[in-house]
């Protein structure tokens, strides 16, 4: 079961992104939205659940992570756990998301496990 989010808002608009993409399933991961194409995770809200932010972490291409990272440490992080395979985190609870860049980073995030998993 999904717990219930903290800005309800912010995390339909985030839902509505990654489910718009084809084969997308939503369930929950550790109490969390979570999106899955082919089994396979790309992406999962973080509501306040390691800290007392509002995030999203997404699956990226080989570089990505670290070049948002060392771009913008104020909107772009390591997320624990999965930061290690390359995954960006993006804070939702600051001034202005760019929600257009939101857009372009769930959809390669779709694409890098769906890509992945015809490759395996």
């Amino acid at each position: 079961m999904i717990g219930r989010p903290t800005d309800p808002a912010t995390t339909d608009r985030v839902r509505a992104l990654a489910t718009a993409l084809p084969g997308t399933e939503e369930r929950a991961s550790h109490g969390e939205a979570a999106w899955f194409v082919r089994g396979r995770q790309f992406g999962t809200m973080s509501d306040h659940h390691h800290d007392d932010r509002l995030a999203v972490w997404l699956a990226a291409p080989a570089g990505r992570q670290e070049s948002l990272v060392e771009t913008d440490p104020a909107r772009f992080f390591r997320p624990p756990y999965v930061g290690h395979r390359g995954w960006v985190g993006v804070y939702l609870d600051v001034p202005n998301v760019d929600w257009d860049e939101l857009v372009v980073l769930v959809t390669d995030a779709h694409a890098t496990i769906s890509e992945a998993r015809r490759r395996g």
